[in-house]
């Protein structure tokens, strides 16, 4: 216990930063005195949930994180893993949820920027951008103005950095009223060898600010974003950080022109609690101390305290540590880009952060302690009670199976997200090679080559709810599935696990038992997470979101000219299932579109099953043995049938019983193919102890079962009819 006697207005003060009385006694231990406002809001920051993940880190741990093409894994900007030949993609996934909420365009552009920049910071250039969003019930007042501030902020800063934007994810449910979920992920490509690190060295080295200039937009943003929401989250709009793409855009060019350079030591983006962050943690990895003296910080506003410089979240920023004597080589490369450039500090040797400002010591703390002292807690965690099975006696098919299909297509989580897509550029760069909804994962091809990446995001919330193990389990699954089904090897992971109040035991065990899932799956797939980001408190008041642990993932495809896109392409080629089918309807989109019901154990996830299947599947794809291939997931096998049918203009005749747990259960491990060699490929599955099953042919204009017919554009026409409809206020 600290021997410094409390002082009620301080104790107060770092109430409002979030800390609690017991960090607040742990800080006056590691000062030893009185803190300043400044000093408070440091370690009000730093010790936040959004940054220091004290209530995650012990859990994020059981992750596994080593692979033979991992360069980097967690704790840096973003990971990074070898593809050969030299070059390495360096990827991470993040999230801006509650600035989102406040005002979707800012937190969402801001959002996109941010992840960039950590992709750059590293020495890559972003190659393409993908996103993973969660918005309300489409009837509350508040979602479609979310969901078109969102897009266009996504769709704006990433078409004006030039970054095409090839995909994602995004879906509708009411525990997402009151906080929405914003993930925006960035891949990059760099030089295996010319990967740059955040890490301070060399006592005397100057400290470098360099980028736009610090105003007081997102003060605050780290503490608001590790809060739960109240009904006055509106009041918290000035934490919102306000962003700049061409401004970003030429920090990118001027970055990546003095990494060409050998004067960088080391380079941080300044993100979450801006200079603080920053400052702090490249001092701690390098086991530094770092003087700053605030008066050379290049500001665009008059009045500005040691407080609000050091807490604003003002965007396009880095913070670099040259090497000595550089600073005039470094200098005229962010005059020629129109940037500040300033030398703000110094390194020492005192292992302390003493900021100054107009002649006055503001800060002078140590640096360790704030990172390695910051608060670990051990929460009480409470499982989620074991869910039933549902049986398909129970929720029989109400209506003809294609009428049924009809609306299930047409409805929000299902529907096409061409009017999202359209919004972004996913063309730019001229290197994509499949955007949105025309596979089952983005298909970027590598600059100048004849290689390409596979890119994807996936969870499905709802079995999360329903089996929290089982669910982080499938988000994996489907992830290494969506990636497979176009041909890649999948390489790794970034996760973003959004959750509520880990204060409550019931959210803590939703988390702790959805990263056992996930390492599960991880494990058994050779599919490692090499970065994240844990985004907690995800409530208003006592409503929580659903547990939303999302997954992005990279795969390589060595020949681009080898891949598999979902739609079928001509008429006569036979449709084939691969995986098992034992009609798991429980937690489906049939359930719940269909008998209004969301109840029940979510599919099994059988990882030798999904292992053996999945490698069978690419190994036909890429021996040129299968022409269309897409995952079964949501909606079941009959809504992947349509959805190829959909995306090639060519029916089907589907040879299958008309039982709604076959048509429409969401079993895992599942592929539909397309070949002209069906025998040969049924060999090569009996020889591989793949499960397989001919399902029909494709031919015509429409989808036939059985003595049942729906016209294929009647299907496409409820598929893109809604959000179209629903944006401009038709619903």
């Amino acid at each position: 216990m600290s021997t410094v006697p409390q002082d009620e207005k301080a104790l107060a003060l770092a109430k409002e930063h979030g800390l609690s009385p017991a960090e607040y006694e742990r800080m006056l231990t590691i000062v030893g005195r009185q803190p300043t406002l400044t000093e408070i809001g440091i370690f009000g920051a730093m010790w936040s949930e959004h940054c220091s993940y004290k209530s995650s880190k012990n859990w994020l741990r059981k992750l596994p994180t080593e692979g033979p093409r991992v360069i980097c894994g967690p704790g840096e900007n973003a990971g990074v893993v070898d593809i050969g030949r030299g070059q390495a993609l360096v990827f991470k996934m993040e999230s801006h949820n509650h600035p989102s909420f406040i005002e979707p365009y800012q937190g969402a552009a801001t959002g996109v920027g941010g992840i960039m920049r950590d992709v750059f910071t590293m020495g890559a250039r972003p190659i393409a951008n993908m996103n993973a969003l969660r918005f309300g019930d489409p009837s509350h007042p508040k979602t479609r103005h979310l969901v078109a501030g969102v897009v266009a902020g996504i769709g704006d800063y990433g078409n004006c950095m030039g970054v095409p934007t090839v995909g994602g994810e995004t879906n509708f449910h009411r525990a997402y009223n009151g906080n929405i979920l914003v993930n925006a992920m960035t891949v990059g490509l760099a030089d295996s060898d010319k990967i740059f690190y955040s890490a301070a060295a060399g006592i005397g080295n100057s400290v470098v600010y360099v980028g736009s200039k610090t105003g007081r937009d997102g003060i605050k943003g780290a503490v608001m974003a590790s809060d739960v929401f109240t009904d006055d989250s509106q009041s918290q709009r000035p934490t919102v950080q306000v962003g700049d793409p061409f401004a970003e855009k030429l920090l990118l060019e001027a970055c990546l022109e003095l990494m060409e350079t050998d004067a960088i030591v080391a380079i941080q983006d300044m993100g979450a609690a801006g200079m603080t962050s920053s400052s702090i943690e490249m001092a701690a990895k390098g086991k530094m101390g770092i003087e700053i003296n605030l008066d050379l910080v290049p500001q665009r506003e008059e009045g500005m305290s040691a407080y609000e410089i050091m807490l604003s979240e003002s965007q396009e920023r880095m913070v670099i540590i040259l090497k000595p004597g550089r600073e005039g080589d470094a200098a005229a490369i962010f005059k020629k880009w129109e940037l500040d450039f300033a030398v703000i500090g110094h390194l020492t040797d005192s292992g302390r952060l003493v900021l100054t400002r107009h002649g006055k010591v503001e800060a002078d703390l140590p640096v360790l302690p704030l990172v390695d002292e910051a608060p670990r807690y051990d929460r009480p965690i409470e499982p989620t009670p074991a869910p039933k099975a549902v049986s398909t006696l129970d929720y029989p098919l109400p209506a003809p199976a294609l009428e049924v299909l009809k609306r299930l297509v047409g409805c929000p989580d299902l529907s096409s997200r061409r009017w999202i897509a359209e919004q972004y550029d996913s063309l730019v760069r001229g290197d994509t090679l499949a955007g949105p909804g025309q596979a089952d994962a983005a298909i970027v091809r590598l600059p100048d080559s004849d290689r390409a990446i596979a890119i994807t995001t996936d969870c499905t919330p709802r079995y999360v709810m329903a089996d929290p193990k089982m669910g982080g389990r499938q988000a994996v699954a489907e992830a290494w599935r969506n990636l497979t089904a176009t041909g890649a090897l999948p390489i790794a992971v970034t996760d973003n696990m959004n959750f509520g109040n880990p204060e409550k035991p019931r959210i803590m065990g939703q988390f702790a038992y959805a990263i056992e899932g996930m390492s599960e799956a991880c494990l058994a797939l050779s599919f490692p997470v090499v970065s994240g980001n844990v985004s907690l408190y995800n409530a208003t008041g006592a409503e929580p979101i659903l547990p939303t642990p999302a997954i992005g993932a990279v795969g390589l495809i060595e020949d681009a000219g080898k891949i598999a896109r979902i739609a079928f392409s001509a008429p006569g080629q036979s449709i084939l299932l691969i995986g098992d089918t034992e009609g798991e309807i429980g937690q489906s989109i049939y359930l719940r579109e269909i008998h209004g019901a969301e109840t029940g154990a979510p599919p099994t996830v059988d990882l030798k099953a999904e292992r053996r299947n999945g490698d069978f599947v690419r190994g036909l794809v890429v021996s040129g043995a299968v022409i269309a291939c897409h995952d079964v997931s949501d909606g079941g096998l009959l809504v992947a049938l349509a959805e190829m049918a959909m995306a090639g203009g060519i029916g089907a005749t589907i040879d299958l019983p008309i039982e709604a747990g076959l048509l429409f259960g969401e079993d895992q491990a599942r592929y539909i193919i397309t070949t002209t060699s069906p025998e040969s490929v049924e060999n090569r599955a009996g020889a591989a102890s793949v499960p397989i099953r001919r399902v029909g042919v494709t031919g015509g204009e429409a989808l036939v079962l059985g003595g049942e017919t729906i016209p294929v554009r009647v299907l496409k026409d409820a598929h893109e009819g809604w959000m179209p409809a629903y944006m401009a206020g038709k619903d």
